[in-house]
This record gives C-alpha cells, sequence and structure tokens, in this order.
C-alpha cells in the first residue's frame, strides 16, 4: 500500500465512525474498550487526530505529549471530531512527500508523511470498530491487504519498541498466520521486546492464525484470536501483555 491508499482509509473510516457515534449516542458503552463510552472514544481519536496533524504541519523533530479532547457532548462532540479528522486528512494530503517530522516508530519507506498516514488509517479504522460496536449491528469490513498491513505494522512497528509489554522469561516462538493471505509472521520473545520478521523461520510453539481482518482486531484485543495451535499459553500472553498505552 502507498501513501495515497492509506490517506484514503483514513478519509473513509473516519467519516464512518462519526456515523457510528451519531447511530449510538455519545453516552453508549463501548464494549470493545471497557470503561468507555462514545463521548471518550471521541475525544481521544480527535486528540489523537490533532497531534499527529501537528507533526506533520510543524515538521516538529521531537515528540510532544498528547493533549486532551474538548468539554464537549453530543452533536457539539461529533462535530468536532470531524473538524479534527478533516484538518489531518487536509495536513496529510497537502505535505510536501519529503515532510521531515518525528516518527515514534521507524517510518515505512524512510518517509515520515507515509509512517503518520499509516499510522492514522490504523488508529481510525480501529475505533471506528470500537463505535460501531457500540452502534450495535454488523461492522463494517476491513480489505484483507488493509488488515495485513496493520498485523504488519503492529508486529513490526509497536512491538519492537521497548515500551512493549510482551516479554517471556525464557526464549519463546509465536507464529501469526492470515490464512486468506500469504503473509505469516515469526515473533521471538524474551524478556527484551518481541522480534518479529516476515516469513517462517525455525520452529515455534504455537501460532495465532485467522483471516486478516479478524485476525488484526484480535491482536488489537478486540477479537478472540479465531484459531490457536500449540501452546494456547502463549495466546493469553499475548492478550494479557499487548495493551498499547
Amino acid at each position: 500500500m502507498d501513501t495515497a491508499d492509506y490517506l484514503h482509509v483514513l478519509d473513509h473510516e473516519g467519516r464512518l465512525l462519526a456515523t457510528a457515534a451519531v447511530k449510538a449516542g455519545t453516552d453508549a458503552k463501548v464494549p470493545t474498550c471497557p470503561g468507555w463510552q462514545v463521548r471518550d472514544l471521541l475525544r481521544h481519536t480527535g486528540a489523537v487526530h490533532h497531534w499527529a496533524a501537528g507533526f506533520v504541519a510543524g515538521g516538529l523533530s521531537e515528540p510532544r505529549p498528547l493533549g486532551d479532547g474538548p468539554d464537549l457532548d453530543g452533536d457539539e462532540l461529533v462535530s468536532w471530531y470531524l473538524d479534527s479528522h478533516r484538518r489531518l486528512v487536509g495536513t496529510l494530503a497537502a505535505a510536501p512527500p519529503d515532510v521531515a517530522c518525528w516518527t515514534f516508530h521507524p517510518a515505512p519507506c524512510a518517509s515520515p508523511l507515509a509512517f503518520w498516514t499509516r499510522r492514522q488509517a490504523h488508529e481510525t479504522t480501529v475505533h471506528r470498530y470500537d463505535a460501531e460496536s457500540a452502534a450495535g449491528g454488523t461492522a463494517s469490513r476491513i480489505a484483507t491487504d488493509f488488515a495485513v498491513d496493520g498485523v504488519d505494522e503492529l508486529l513490526r512497528g509497536f512491538h519492537a519498541r521497548p515500551r512493549s509489554g510482551v516479554r517471556t522469561d525464557r526464549p519463546r516462538v509465536l507464529r501469526v498466520r492470515a490464512l486468506d493471505a500469504d503473509a505469516v509472521w515469526t515473533v521471538r520473545l524474551s524478556d527484551r521486546p518481541p522480534v518479529a520478521v516476515l516469513g517462517e523461520s525455525g520452529d515455534a510453539e504455537a501460532e495465532l492464525a485467522g483471516p486478516a481482518d479478524q485476525l488484526y482486531l484480535a491482536l488489537w484485543n478486540r477479537l478472540s484470536v479465531p484459531r490457536v495451535t500449540g501452546d494456547a499459553g502463549l495466546a493469553t500472553l499475548w492478550r494479557e501483555t499487548s495493551a498499547i498505552g
């Protein structure tokens, strides 16, 4: 996928999120985010959009804290979220391809613009799913290639960082496989951050598998892993330690 593809997904998913929020109402509970209501989801996602747009628009080279969403509710909060989303999409669409700014894990093709467009497309897709879970009904489809990309970003981006909580007291090997795509990862676990590589590398003690869209949501702890083979304890370890703060 390229930056234009990510931008298209981001634009579409943000609008779906707002539609689901209106349907659910801002006081609805979000089943996939225990303790949250839709208002929390809108404030968080809109704040992340503002935060991300700031790095690209300002060419900021150092991290800065994520701000809070506004003390709004109901239609006003939905409108604020949509404004945040439009600002982000517009900022990314207008940015020069070689824009230089901070990223929190390695940028695809060494492009900060690709990093932020990709990251916000996945951020928004997962939270759109959260909003739709609050609204009820059938969730919108996640394309297979995009889901595979999201699994890759999660395994080789997020969990390669020192902040990853997925650790084991002895070396372990986990396989992750998308059953409807030519995509498999080998994840080596230890007392250090996980190291994931594309492909099958050596024997694995357990495998987490499923259609790419379900695997994507499962690895973000929104669904149960569709199929676990081998040591089920490694699937439990992932569920209990892989939350992204």
